[in-house]
């Protein structure tokens, strides 16, 4: 393998690229919505263009930042020990000049919305929620759900690229996307509680224990399934809709059986592979809803 292609392949694990499967359907799913509303579909070629530009580059500033602010505690960590900065494979200066490409270009795609002026307005504090997220565990436990909040922007932020205004379903879809990031990023946090506890950073699993931060997770879930309850009938979607939510559900509950306070082997399973499924079944039973 070539020294780019190797350097790139680095960049490309250094923000878990693979990780944006995560978010990037919620994103088109609420741009979907904003595009087949009762007048009609809207949407140019360029928005939906900007919609993936901006997921892409936004979340590639916010985990490289987050990797280059954590890299002393990652360092410690024998989970993380092996990223990037830590074994020097990237060096911090190198990094700190990726993020602040991947902001740069976050704020040009932006460009691509106008005339509608919104999202150009909103770039530079969205991206600043984004990038505050690092510091968090610093200072609140709290941490896992600035994280939703800060995913349950990509559909809202979609539907006012797309519409330029705001309403009830983009808010309960975003709802449901706070709910579910929070409610995983704290089975995933489980893996570092008792590491979190002995260098003084905050997390609900230190805090509460594992078991409590599965118990809380498991609402967490709970509440997702209520807020796309409400996106379905605020919208109002169908039965296809409807069925995608029931199966949602229950890879819900097959996420949480993989997971026990003593038994945190099957974490990344649940993390990964289940969540993919999830997001990426929602935003295709949400298109087939839409135009059948």
């Amino acid at each position: 393998m070539s020294i780019a292609l190797r350097r790139v392949r680095d960049y490309l694990e250094l923000v878990r690229f693979s990780h944006t499967l995560f978010a990037l359907p919620f994103a088109l799913m609420g741009a979907l919505l904003a595009a087949c509303g009762p007048e009609g579909l809207r949407g140019r070629p360029r928005d939906w263009l900007g919609i993936l530009l901006c997921m892409t580059t936004a979340r590639s500033a916010a985990m490289a930042f987050n990797r280059l602010v954590d890299r002393d505690v990652d360092a410690g960590n024998p989970r993380t020990a092996g990223r990037h900065i830590p074994r020097g494979a990237l060096s911090p200066a190198a990094v700190a000049l990726f993020t602040v490409l991947c902001a740069a270009a976050f704020v040009a795609s932006t460009l691509l919305f106008l005339p509608n002026p919104w999202p150009l307005r909103l770039a530079v504090p969205v991206l600043l929620w984004l990038l505050g997220y690092s510091y968090t565990k610093r200072f609140t436990s709290l941490a896992h759900f600035w994280l939703g909040a800060s995913l349950s922007l990509a559909p809202i932020a979609a539907w006012i690229a797309l519409r330029g205004d705001i309403a009830w379903a983009p808010a309960w879809l975003g709802l449901a996307v706070f709910w579910w990031v929070a409610g995983f990023d704290l089975i995933y946090a489980c893996q570092d509680a008792e590491y979190d506890r002995s260098v003084g950073l905050n997390s609900v699993p230190a805090r509460l224990g594992v078991a409590g931060a599965l118990r809380l997770a498991a609402f967490c879930h709970a509440l997702m399934v209520a807020a796309l309850i409400g996106l379905g009938v605020s919208y109002p979607l169908g039965a296809i809709y409807y069925v995608g939510v029931a199966a949602a559900a229950v890879l819900l509950v097959y996420e949480h059986s993989l997971v026990r306070p003593d038994d945190l082997d099957r974490v990344n399973l649940a993390f990964f592979h289940v969540n993919v499924i999830i997001s990426m079944g929602l935003l295709v039973v949400t298109l087939f809803d839409l135009f059948l």
